[in-house]
């Protein structure tokens, strides 16, 4: 407990850096994390909605960066310098400086796992917060973008040429809340930028 006491009020200043993806989003994250130090100082949260069948993306991701790769589990302690993964079928919430998981929230349709999350940030969260959207279908993680905004986030949007699918991204450039549409390799000179910035 004294662990969670400290932790909690000092390591909540550092950034967040949620990427939230869906169909074609494997490629961006891949080509995101081959171009991000493992120094940065910022937690990398990837918030895939695949809600049939359990993500592997913990054991695929580990071959492209250098960061140790988690795959999230209940009051696991949000860390910099790593890359979470959220796991199937849940949302994903943030309490104090802990990730915590609930039973998903929209069973059906096209999940909104990635506007959960944002949410929760923008609730719960003291440090700086980078939205980021990549390939996907529907439009999840829009309906949060200007939330994000809201209080100081930067918001960035994968190129639409450049993604395998680029409904989620253009569903985010049409909230009118993004701040920049970069390519995945441009994105993450971006975070870098960002990053340096903060620290």
């Amino acid at each position: 407990m004294q662990l969670q006491i400290q932790a909690g009020s000092s390591m909540k200043n550092f950034p967040i850096v949620c990427v939230g993806g869906s169909a074609g989003g494997l490629d961006a994250y891949i080509r995101l994390l081959q171009n991000l130090p493992a120094d940065m100082g910022v937690a990398i949260v990837i918030v895939n909605h695949i809600t049939i069948m359990p993500t592997q993306l913990h054991e695929v991701l580990p071959r492209f960066t250098t960061m140790p790769v988690d795959l999230i589990t209940e009051n696991l302690l949000i860390e910099p310098n790593r890359v979470f993964i959220i796991p199937a079928n849940r949302d994903l919430h943030v309490e104090d400086d802990v990730f915590k998981l609930k039973p998903i929230s929209k069973p059906r349709g096209w999940p909104d796992v990635i506007t959960v999350f944002l949410r929760s940030l923008t609730n719960f969260w003291d440090g700086k917060l980078i939205a980021v959207i990549v390939s996907g279908y529907d439009g999840d993680g829009a309906a949060a973008l200007r939330g994000i905004k809201e209080v100081g986030g930067i918001t960035i949007a994968q190129k639409p040429a450049t993604a395998i699918q680029p409904a989620m991204p253009e569903s985010a450039i049409d909230s009118g809340c993004i701040d920049f549409v970069l390519s995945p390799e441009d994105i993450a000179q971006e975070i870098i930028r960002i990053a340096r910035v903060e620290t």
